[in-house]
C-alpha cells in the first residue's frame, strides 16, 4: 500500500519561499512517476510539477523558473521548492504517485494521493 504524507505548507507573503516535502512508503520508487498538484478554491486540481522514472522533470508554465521538484531516493522523499511565490499559487498541494511502464513519460492520472498541505500566499 502506497502511502504519501505531505508537509511544509503554511502562510507566506508574496515573494517568499516554501519547501514542501512528501514522505513516501510502501512502493518501489524506481517504478513510479511522482508529482505535485494544486487545487485552488473553487477550481479543479492541476499538475504543478512531475518527475519521471529517469529523473526528467516537467512544470506547469505558470511555475517554470520559480518551482523545483526533486527527490531524495535514500529518504523516499519528494520535494517541491517554491520561490517567488504569488497569491495565485495559493491552494492545497497534493503529492501523487503513479506506477508507470515508461522511463521518461508519466501519462494518465496518478493512482495514489497524499492528504494535502495548504499553502497561502498573501499580497
Amino acid at each position: 500500500q502506497v502511502q504519501l504524507v505531505e508537509s511544509g505548507g503554511g502562510s507566506v507573503q508574496a515573494g517568499g519561499s516554501l519547501r514542501l516535502s512528501c514522505a513516501a512508503s510502501g512502493y518501489t520508487q524506481s517504478r513510479y512517476c511522482m508529482g505535485w498538484f494544486r487545487q485552488a478554491p473553487g477550481k479543479e486540481r492541476e499538475r504543478v510539477a512531475r518527475i519521471a522514472r529517469d529523473g526528467g522533470t516537467s512544470y506547469a508554465d505558470s511555475v517554470k523558473g520559480r518551482f523545483t521538484i526533486s527527490q531524495d531516493n535514500a529518504k523516499n522523499t519528494l520535494y517541491l521548492q517554491m520561490n517567488s511565490l504569488k497569491p495565485e499559487n495559493t491552494g492545497m498541494y497534493y503529492c501523487a504517485a503513479k506506477e508507470s511502464p515508461y522511463y521518461s513519460a508519466c501519462p494518465g492520472v496518478p493512482g495514489y494521493w497524499g492528504q494535502g498541505t495548504k499553502v497561502t500566499v498573501s499580497s
